[in-house]
């Protein structure tokens, strides 16, 4: 299976969880805060908001353009921190540690 599979599999899946856990937003933050310079967008959107309307929308375009993806990133330990007191997010910090999985190198 490609990268590129994986990653819209996962990407889904992601999506898929996010809807199961009642996590998914309806309403897009302002423009200002989707336009952060700070990494995760940590002084403008919670997590959640960074990985719904930043990461999986990023790397939806950059699919379907056929542009080259992100690699060598690691983005499961940032997760990690900020829900280790929520147990019932573990089962997005899977998903996401295989989307780290599949992009940590060329």
């Amino acid at each position: 299976m490609t990268k590129e599979k994986q990653l819209v599999e996962l990407i889904d899946a992601l999506e898929g969880e996010m809807q199961e856990l009642g996590l998914w937003q309806q309403h897009t933050p302002s423009v200002e805060a989707l336009s952060s310079q700070e990494p995760f967008a940590i002084d403008s959107l919670t997590p959640l908001e960074w990985l719904q309307w930043i990461f999986v929308a990023r790397i939806r375009l950059l699919l379907k353009d056929n542009q080259p993806l992100p690699i060598g990133f690691a983005m499961a330990a940032y997760f990690e921190e900020c829900w280790k007191h929520e147990q019932e997010m573990n089962s997005l910090i899977n998903i996401i540690q295989q989307i780290d999985k599949v992009c940590s190198d060329a």
